[in-house]
């Protein structure tokens, strides 16, 4: 069973899920944005069996400590500074990495800065590519811009509406029936959080340092060519499948699936993601 457990990392509650045995291979699992471990729920339950699974939650997220933008810097490379000391604090040696949206510009910092800790990559619509950044990301590099511009603040803050949310969720899906609606209701009530609407927004205007750094990431991947698993939701508008390809360029190891679903791919092939990363961790990792 998952158990909900938290660790203390510079003075803050960083909540986290865990299943399976820690003598069982261990994954890593970082999260995107609205959301929290709370998108691994059923994921962390289909593969316990046979790995160690942890998945934290970043501070502003899920139930983890949130505090404000005067108290803590919210940046990518402050988040993967955490998540870092978070690995250290619970004990992981060698994991592989589960990186999704936000977990990906997370989870590729701490996998250049120790490569050799990381046994697998298995990426879900999240991306480290040019050409994975296409119209849904106009408004935000707007933003990038002009992050005092009003029409910018406006443009970006759309994406904090349950509106949005939902449409995370259901966009691109192909029985939007199938995709419960706690997952966007949960995900707006810590949106909606006070306080949680500026960090968000640090957060996007964090997001146009991440860009600069793909090179680096790419760099990372045929040099230590880790083995990777790809897959993903083939009808995600916020990270199309155009950013999933030019992984194939760098990584030799790649096993690629293009799935019939929209952004969190997890909701609606969740079983069929479980068994696509058993049957490439079983050949690749000891």
């Amino acid at each position: 069973m998952t158990r909900y457990k938290k660790v203390k990392i510079d003075g803050l509650d960083i909540f986290y899920r865990e299943a399976g045995s820690p003598a069982k291979p261990a994954i890593l699992l970082l999260h995107g944005f609205p959301t929290s471990s709370h998108m691994f729920r059923n994921l962390l339950t289909s593969l316990e069996d046979k790995y160690y699974l942890i998945a934290p939650d970043y501070p502003g997220f899920g139930q983890s400590s949130m505090p404000s933008v005067d108290e803590f810097e919210y940046s990518f490379d402050n988040l993967a500074a955490v998540v870092e000391k978070f690995i250290d604090a619970v004990g992981l040696k060698k994991f592989s990495l589960y990186l999704m949206d936000y977990g990906a510009p997370v989870g590729f910092r701490i996998a250049q800065q120790h490569p050799e800790r990381i046994q697998a990559l298995l990426i879900q619509n999240g991306n480290a590519y040019e050409e994975g950044l296409k119209e849904f990301w106009e408004p935000i590099r707007a933003y990038w811009r002009n992050p005092g511009d009003k029409d910018a603040i406006e443009g970006v803050s759309k994406l904090l509406t349950i509106e949005a949310t939902q449409w995370q969720y259901t966009h691109g899906v192909q029985d939007p029936e199938r995709i419960s609606p706690d997952t966007w209701t949960h995900d707006q009530a810590l949106l909606d959080r006070p306080g949680n609407k500026d960090i968000q927004l640090r957060l996007f205007l964090s997001y146009g340092t991440n860009p600069a750094l793909y090179p680096g990431w790419q760099a990372y991947f045929r040099e230590h060519q880790p083995p990777a698993l790809i897959t993903w939701g083939e009808h995600d508008y916020i990270f199309p499948a155009d950013g999933a390809y030019p992984y194939q360029r760098d990584l030799k190891n790649v096993e690629f699936h293009l799935l019939n679903a929209g952004h969190f791919a997890l909701e609606d092939h969740g079983a069929d993601i479980a068994q696509l990363i058993d049957g490439f961790l079983s050949k690749n990792i000891r």
